[in-house]
């Protein structure tokens, strides 16, 4: 996971892959029958460790704005911990590769889709209790917010620190529509 986190999908080579996990070539194929295939599980424990930071807050938090603070917080502080490559291994993953490579990206694409969706349902859901109003762009507002935490994954990769990540958090919250808390 750390060696396509850091690398990314196309730069993360078949000897890289085995020297970190102290196994063959054939082993690894063995194992994995691909390098897709190894990328895949690779995401799905991303996904269930270091990516998972902010999923719960849009089910925890009482309110929209509160799990949106939670979210963008943990994130700024995630996306730049020392303890592992920085941003998140979701957001930057094969946004540019080979055409060989394109059902790859086709399934990254799909788990930052998966990501919008998790925001869109919480929009949704702050509608419905009232705490926005009802005229609010839920596919604008998640799309947004989903750019913010692109932006700052990006930024992380380029050496942000937590401290300006969350400036960033601060200027997006900003914008959050409706009453406040």
């Amino acid at each position: 996971m750390e060696v396509f986190w850091e690398r990314g999908y196309e730069g993360a080579s078949i000897t890289d892959l085995t020297g970190a996990m102290g196994i063959t070539a054939p082993s690894l194929y063995g194992a994995f029958s691909s390098k897709a295939e190894l990328y895949r599980e690779a995401l799905e424990l991303y996904q269930r460790t270091h990516g998972s930071a902010g999923v719960p807050a849009l089910v925890e938090e009482p309110t929209a704005r509160g799990a949106i603070t939670r979210v963008l917080e943990e994130a700024a502080r995630a996306f730049a911990d020392p303890r592992h490559p920085h941003g998140c291994m979701v957001s930057t993953a094969v946004l540019n590769c080979a055409t060989e490579n394109q059902p790859v990206a086709r399934y990254v694409a799909g788990l930052r889709e998966a990501s919008l969706e998790r925001l869109r349902a919480r929009f949704q859901r702050a509608i419905a209790e009232g705490e926005l109003p009802s005229t609010t762009d839920v596919e604008g507002l998640a799309r947004f917010y989903g750019a913010i935490l692109q932006g700052m994954s990006v930024q992380a990769r380029d050496g942000a620190s937590e401290e300006e990540l969350r400036k960033i958090t601060s200027l997006a919250l900003a914008c959050f529509p409706g009453k406040g808390e």
